[in-house]
């Protein structure tokens, strides 16, 4: 990785995954878990509520996953240019 236009890709394509993780962690987590709650009060779930379920596990299963996916793609992406470890 020399030149400046591969260090710029790099880096732009690292944002974009951070950016495309956020959004899903948002809307699992504020979206699902507060502003939908009350249109998924009515989904029984393990005993609960899907809009509880989300508010207090979803969004941290979510967040998990989402820990995993990123550690998985950034050291593909790593690969890809030629930077791993």
């Amino acid at each position: 990785m020399a030149d400046n236009s591969s260090t710029n890709a790099y880096w732009a394509a690292n944002i974009r995954i951070i950016t495309w993780c956020l959004v899903i962690w948002a809307v699992a987590s504020y979206g699902f878990a507060i502003l939908l709650r009350p249109l998924l009060s009515g989904i029984p779930i393990g005993g609960t509520d899907l809009g509880f379920w989300f508010a207090q596990q979803g969004s941290i299963l979510v967040f998990l996953a989402l820990i995993f996916f990123y550690a998985w793609r950034m050291n593909k992406l790593d690969k890809e240019f030629g930077v791993e470890e």
